[in-house]
């Protein structure tokens, strides 16, 4: 009897840990405050809501549609590489604690100053720059005529200066929100016209943060005007004003003509993926297997000069790729230098079963890709 009552007891304790949110239980460090060589000097404790966790590392090359050039098949792969960052409850955590795939995260780490639709829009937004740029980089390492321009100064949301004690709604926005909303173009500021986004920096550099200057905007086609009150850049080192707003990725890239390109990113957010993009396009249109038939995960931002820039996640990414049986992962050289970001920790992970390769441009991937028995790009 009482061997039936503690197993019903347990019973109960697994399903009541199954369904109550780790943020009743579980908290974790979080950095407030960093000194100028970056190292953390004040913590505050936050609810665990949210985790980490590896998804998938899934091939690029059924996901790309290219029309109006010969394309080049070829025998290997490249694989991009994602994450989730669910709800976790009590259970959840009690069973994923001790993996070091893991990564514990706050309401304040997942969001910042931003909302759930806010988040999801930006991550969209962020894959459409990153589509784009891996379009243009490829095409131009390929030899082909393509061309890049700026565009608009577009909102895309106005930012947070304090939100509630819940962390789950905005208190207190920008002084610039009194003004601006989401998808306004920004026309003129300060008395001089801004064409692209790239336009704001000189102009906001002559002005001191806290001073009003006058805006000119579009919203709905129409144009508008009004006065708004600069700020300080929170939690940089110099010193900048800023308006308060995330702006969209306006960049647009011409093709050659008759040339299209197309990557199906449903269910995909973020930048992360732009390295692996560029390098199966670039496989795609010229002759040779850039792979040598084998099989690579790639991770990592690619910038419009073909620079590799760090990427969040990698030791869960690093999971996913041991988990799908591929043995080689090229990850960027400026991921963080300790941490779960870093690529020591990615190693830890894995240990032999996958060789994790820094890179920090274009050249050096397809330099590592030759190194291991890939053609390399026709001159």
């Amino acid at each position: 009897m009482p061997l039936a009552v503690l197993g019903f007891v347990a019973i109960v304790g697994v399903l009541a840990a199954a369904v109550m949110p780790s943020k009743w239980f579980v908290e974790k460090d979080r950095c407030v405050e960093r000194d100028e060589s970056n190292e953390c000097v004040a913590t505050e404790q936050q609810p665990v809501e949210f985790a980490l966790v590896p998804a998938d590392a899934e091939a690029v090359e059924p996901r790309l549609a290219i029309d109006g050039t010969e394309v080049f098949p070829s025998d290997g792969e490249i694989y991009f590489v994602t994450i989730r960052q669910p709800k976790i409850t009590l259970l959840d955590w009690l069973v994923t604690r001790q993996s070091p795939a893991v990564k514990y995260m706050s309401y304040t780490d997942k969001y910042g100053d931003q909302t759930e639709e806010q988040l999801l829009q930006s991550g969209q937004r962020q894959m459409t720059g990153a589509k784009d740029r891996a379009t243009y980089v490829a095409l131009k390492a390929a030899g082909f005529p393509v061309s890049r321009k700026e565009g608009p100064a577009i909102v895309d949301y106005l930012l947070c200066l304090e939100a509630n004690d819940a962390g789950t709604k905005c208190e207190t926005f920008v002084p610039a929100a009194d003004v601006l909303q989401p998808d306004d173009v920004i026309t003129e500021l300060n008395g001089q016209p801004v064409d692209t986004l790239d336009d704001l920096s000189p102009i906001l550099a002559e002005v001191e943060p806290g001073e009003v200057i006058p805006i000119t905007f579009e919203r709905d086609g129409e144009e508008q005007e009004g006065e708004i009150e600069t700020i300080l850049a929170p939690g940089e080192d110099a010193p900048r004003t800023i308006i308060g707003f995330s702006p969209i990725d306006t960049t647009t890239v011409d093709l050659p003509p008759g040339i299209e390109v197309e990557f199906d990113t449903e269910g995909i957010g973020g930048p992360s993926a732009g390295l692996a993009f560029t390098l199966t396009l670039i496989d795609e249109i010229t002759e040779g297997d850039l792979m040598g038939g084998g099989r690579v995960a790639v991770t990592g931002e690619i910038d419009i000069d073909g620079n590799v820039g760090a990427i969040g996640g990698l030791s869960s990414k690093a999971s996913a790729v041991q988990q799908v049986g591929v043995k080689y992962f090229l990850v960027p050289a400026s991921q963080p230098e300790t941490g779960f970001d870093s690529v020591e920790a990615a190693r830890g992970v894995v240990g032999d079963d996958v060789e994790i390769i820094p890179v920090a441009t274009l050249d050096e991937a397809l330099a590592v890709l030759e190194r291991l028995g890939g053609d390399p790009v026709p001159d």
